[in-house]
């Protein structure tokens, strides 16, 4: 009995090392990869009204509690780059008490889903650093503090420069991002993609 103890411990021991060993693969990127971080994402069970023309505002706060306070149901605050963020998806023109309001992004394509995950990534990388080309179920948005974020797509070459943003593609549409620029990029990624599909899958241009 103990015989059997011990081995199913040994067993669990190696299961747990392997699945480190994996996490820590997976967070290995390739040479010349753009890095993406996931700031902060959470699902919501339908759009704003104003749907399909939704806009992602984004504004600054003094603090991150009170860029929390402020987030309604479709808004995502983080703190990143020495300050904090609200993003809120609704329609053009609306503001948040406190607010300094930054940019607003949009009209975004339309997406129809039956749950909607929403979802602000962080891309940062030196010139030349890129993604490999891919998908995702919904509609991509940037805003770029530093150096300049580019997107190919079957369509032709997005070019958005610091202190810009840009709505991107839309469902579907396979792309392939970058760091354009002559300085290091660090951008936000703005996200509404159907939550029941995987978030993003390799792809190839036709």
């Amino acid at each position: 009995m103990a015989r059997r103890l011990g081995l199913g411990v040994a067993i669990l021991a190696l299961a747990a090392f392997l699945a480190s060993s994996t996490a820590t693969a997976q967070q290995t990127l390739p040479p010349g990869s753009l890095a993406i971080k996931v700031l902060t994402d959470k699902k919501v069970s339908a759009l704003p009204v104003g749907r399909p023309r939704l806009y992602w505002r984004l504004e600054s706060f003094p603090s991150l509690a009170q860029a929390q306070a402020a987030a309604g149901s479709t808004g995502l605050a983080v703190e990143s780059a020495g300050r904090a963020w609200l993003f809120t998806l609704g329609p053009k023109g609306g503001s948040s008490a406190g607010a300094t309001k930054v940019v607003e992004v949009g009209p975004l394509p339309p997406v129809t889903a039956p749950e909607y995950l929403l979802r602000i990534n962080e891309a940062s990388g030196p010139p030349g650093s890129r993604t490999i080309v891919h998908i995702h179920p919904g509609t991509e948005a940037a805003y770029v503090l530093t150096g300049e974020w580019c997107m190919r797509t079957p369509r032709g070459m997005i070019h958005v420069s610091a202190g810009r943003a840009e709505s991107a593609a839309g469902p579907y549409v396979p792309s392939q991002v970058s760091s354009c620029g002559s300085t290091d990029l660090l951008a936000f990624v703005m996200f509404v993609v159907d939550a029941t599909k995987p978030f993003s899958v390799p792809a190839t241009f036709p």
